[in-house]
C-alpha cells in the first residue's frame, strides 16, 4: 500500500527535481563566465590577493544553492522544517 498526499502517491516523481538540476547546471555556468570574465583583473594582482579572491570565488557560488535545494524538495523557497536543528522538540 503506498502512502498518499493530497490524493496523490508518496513517491511519485516530482518535475521540481529535474528543473532543479537544469537550473543548477545553469547557475554554475554561469558562475563560471563571471569569473572567466575577472581573470584578467585577478591575474594582474600580487599572489596574496589572488588567493582570497579564488577562494571567495570558489566558495561563494555554494551560497544561491540552498534556497533552490530547498525549493526542490520542498516546493517553497522558504520553508524550513520546524524543530530542526533549533534544539526544541515536541516531547514534553
Amino acid at each position: 500500500m503506498t502512502a498518499e498526499i493530497d490524493g496523490k502517491p508518496k513517491d511519485q516523481p516530482s518535475w521540481r527535481k529535474p528543473a532543479g538540476m537544469i537550473l543548477i547546471l545553469f547557475l554554475i555556468l554561469l558562475w563560471c563566465g563571471i569569473a572567466v570574465t575577472l581573470i584578467e583583473q585577478i591575474d594582474a594582482l600580487h599572489f596574496w590577493l589572488q588567493l582570497p579572491v579564488y577562494v571567495i570565488l570558489g566558495i561563494a557560488w555554494i551560497f544561491p544553492m540552498r534556497p533552490l535545494l530547498t525549493w526542490m524538495n520542498t516546493g517553497s523557497w522558504r520553508h524550513f522544517p520546524e524543530n530542526k536543528g533549533n534544539g526544541a522538540s515536541d516531547e514534553t
